[in-house]
């Protein structure tokens, strides 16, 4: 078995922001669009009316500002509320794999590698663009990179979950440096006219290169003590798009089946599940929550985060657990690698530290490394 390090990060943001502000004054512009389109109904009393948004809510609920977007004016767009991509040709690179490749890029340069030092990629994000050709394989194949690739799904837990697989190949030996990338093109199935959720997602692509400690030579080195993955059903979050909708004779007046939520049971499900999985994970390798000096937590909420560093250091502190979420928003399976690439240069030597996740299935992911 070989020691596992990770060596470089990287970090691609889309060139667009859209402010709290903007988005409420959107939000609401349709609200009144819909609720005068329904006069008679909300009238009668069949039809109950539609709620405007704030600034305040949004804030209070979530800690969220601002968010990255790759399209702006789609969102925006009262009549629309969705993006506006342009359709590429099976020729072009897809617009995953070029975000993907970007953030990739930046953490190959921080490793000191090339991308035929690569041979394995995995693409792991909360959506696939589509089913295949895989993208980790034409990521792949953009960066030069040899050995295999493949897709993985496992919700706001992709990265962590991925980051498992790419330890246990080079531990073993079939992999001696993978790649994983988390392009999270959230905007894409975001709901932006359901106030419950329509200031949550952002988008973004993270990227971690993993690889045997033996043969790296960056001058800055993240060993992996360990990494520990749970799950548990339940449909609290859920996404049903996929492509057997069009098989199937929905109401075409049904809210559409992208992101939802029951975010009260979430928060009181999920807290105590990832606090005791980081727990219960550092005592196996013989540490104790305390004694750690940072946690990268999955960022899809700031009242989560406070509630599972309470848990487990008895306070809420920001130096020690980071937030991101209020510049980036939640972007899914990327939220625990951006706070990680973000917030690690002031460790030192021997400092332990967690980067863990959590979300829909329920899933949990936690992996944990000590700067070398």
């Amino acid at each position: 078995m070989h020691s596992v390090v990770i060596t470089g990060t990287g970090l691609h943001q889309p060139p667009y922001t859209i402010t709290n502000a903007e988005l409420v004054e959107s939000f609401n512009r349709y609200v009144a669009q819909e609720n005068t389109r329904h006069a008679d109904a909300i009238a009668a009393g069949t039809r109950a009316p539609l709620q405007p948004s704030s600034v305040e809510f949004i804030e209070k609920a979530s800690g969220i500002k601002q968010r990255y977007v790759f399209e702006k004016e789609g969102i925006l767009d009262p009549q629309r509320m969705y993006p506006r991509y342009q359709e590429r040709s099976d020729d072009q690179l897809s617009m995953m794999a070029e975000l993907a490749v970007a953030a990739a890029r930046q953490a190959l340069q921080q490793a000191g590698r090339q991308g035929v030092d690569i041979d394995a990629v995995l693409c792991a994000a909360s959506n696939m663009q589509r089913a295949y050709p895989a993208m980790a394989i034409e990521i792949q194949q953009a960066l030069g990179a040899g050995g295999y690739g493949f897709d993985m799904n496992v919700a706001c837990s992709s990265a962590t979950f991925a980051i498992e697989q790419a330890v246990n190949a080079v531990r073993t030996g079939s992999a001696r440096c993978v790649l994983v990338v988390n392009p999270e093109i959230t905007s894409g199935h975001q709901a932006w006219n359901d106030r419950d959720c329509h200031f949550i997602f952002g988008d973004v692509c993270t990227a971690i290169l993993v690889e045997r400690a033996d043969s790296a030579t960056a001058p800055v080195q993240w060993e992996v003590l360990g990494t520990r993955l749970a799950t548990q059903f339940s449909n609290n979050i859920r996404n049903n798009f996929g492509f057997l909708n069009r098989s199937e004779d929905s109401d075409p007046q049904a809210r559409d089946k992208t992101f939802r939520q029951e975010g009260r049971k979430v928060f009181k499900e999920v807290v105590p599940i990832a606090a005791a999985h980081i727990e219960g994970h550092l005592a196996d390798l013989g540490h104790v929550p305390a004694a750690v000096r940072r946690y990268w937590l999955h960022q899809a909420n700031e009242g989560m985060n406070q509630f599972v560093i309470k848990k487990l250091v008895g306070e809420a502190d920001r130096e020690r657990a980071p937030l991101i979420l209020d510049e980036f928003a939640n972007t899914a399976s990327a939220g625990s690698v951006i706070a990680f690439h973000k917030h690690r240069d002031d460790l030192v030597a021997g400092d332990i530290g967690v980067i863990c996740s959590f979300g829909a299935g329920y899933s949990v992911g936690s992996v944990v490394v000590r700067k070398r």
